[in-house]
């Protein structure tokens, strides 16, 4: 048997580190280091016209099909953005979509922070996970619609991305099991979050009472997604404001994520709990603040909540506040009126 080493934009080898010790401890000093040295990704392997025969004696087989195990087949919130199927081919349409039909990598930098829709962003990551799609390959056909279409801060973007997926990667690969633990990469952070389990089902099931909150655990729950401000967002809230252990919020991730990559997954969890590679320990996401700023009208907090359909754009981001003959008018539900929690700062 024979390993590849495919899942990375970067060889390891290739790369202006003299050991996996001596690697980056931060985002930035790795890319610096990377585009300084002007390393290249390097080229595709053609795919081959045909395979050699299977050994006599052995047959190819049917693949299972998920009934074959027990299993239905999991139903499709009709809410969803994008309905992901697995293989090289999807993969391959998702990114002549987003490449070719709409041009939207183009646009991608101003886009990404969205939370509805399809195109916001590029939803690759699972096709990423899954071994389906190639970062380099999606590295090379950003090259090639510079080439033919547009160059932009955008189309720099994706790739800026994908060196952010590398970085998680070896850095797990630098620190092994210790991005499990509950002190992370840094030993000199000495504070746990608690472990109340009735506080993490409310997190968990998007019952918290916070709507931006609640609208994105709704989201991941009943599709295995969610974008990239909501993560940080409901996971800073875990961790910072509910003080709970980030490695719950990890592991709910893990469940529930269609694209979970674990090193993505923890080195994100490390770095918003402030036990990973952030030189910030002190990092909060006022999740008020960015519900107004990201969802300003409430658009995405009633597609996921329909009970808060009755408020209006100023309402929606705290109805906590609202007066309690209102509430009672709307038929609100009592969590949205006595929230889990409450932050001053807010």
């Amino acid at each position: 048997f024979h390993g590849f080493d495919g899942a990375t934009l970067y060889r390891w080898e290739d790369l202006p580190f003299d050991s996996i010790d001596k690697f980056s401890n931060g985002f930035t000093s790795f890319r610096k280091k990377v585009e300084k040295k002007k390393i290249e990704v390097r080229p595709l392997i053609e795919t081959p016209s045909a395979l050699p025969e299977l050994p006599k004696g052995i047959a190819p087989g049917t693949p299972p099909e998920i009934r074959d195990f027990g299993l239905d087949e999991p139903e499709t919130d009709e809410r969803a953005a994008l309905t992901f199927k697995g293989g090289e081919e999807e993969g391959l349409n998702r990114l002549n979509h987003y490449f070719r039909e709409t041009k939207k990598l183009s646009y991608y930098k101003k886009t990404r922070n969205g939370l509805l829709g399809a195109d916001y962003s590029s939803k690759f990551s699972a096709w990423l996970a899954h071994g389906c799609l190639s970062p380099r390959y999606i590295y090379h056909e950003v090259k090639r619609y510079e080439e033919e279409i547009a160059s932009n801060e955008s189309t720099y973007w994706l790739v800026f991305e994908l060196m952010w997926r590398d970085f998680f990667h070896f850095t797990g690969r630098k620190h092994g099991t210790d991005i499990f633990k509950p002190l992370g990469i840094k030993e000199e952070v000495h504070t746990r979050g608690e472990r109340d389990m009735k506080l993490f089902e409310k997190w968990r099931m998007g019952e918290t009472g916070i709507p931006f909150v609640d609208a994105n655990m709704k989201e991941l729950l009943l599709t295995g997604f969610m974008s990239n401000r909501g993560r940080q967002n409901v996971a800073s809230f875990l961790v910072k404001d509910l003080g709970l252990d980030w490695r719950l919020g990890a592991a709910w991730f893990e469940h529930a994520l269609i694209d979970y990559d674990v090193f993505s997954n923890y080195g994100n969890w490390n770095y918003v709990a402030g036990v990973g590679t952030d030189p910030r320990q002190d990092r909060w996401f006022n999740v008020i603040w960015q519900s107004k700023k990201y969802d300003a009208i409430g658009k995405y907090s009633k597609h996921w909540l329909p009970e808060l359909q009755g408020l209006s754009p100023k309402e929606i981001h705290q109805p906590y506040l609202l007066p309690t003959e209102r509430g009672v008018l709307l038929e609100l539900p009592e969590k949205y009126l006595n929230p889990v929690f409450l932050h001053k700062r807010w």
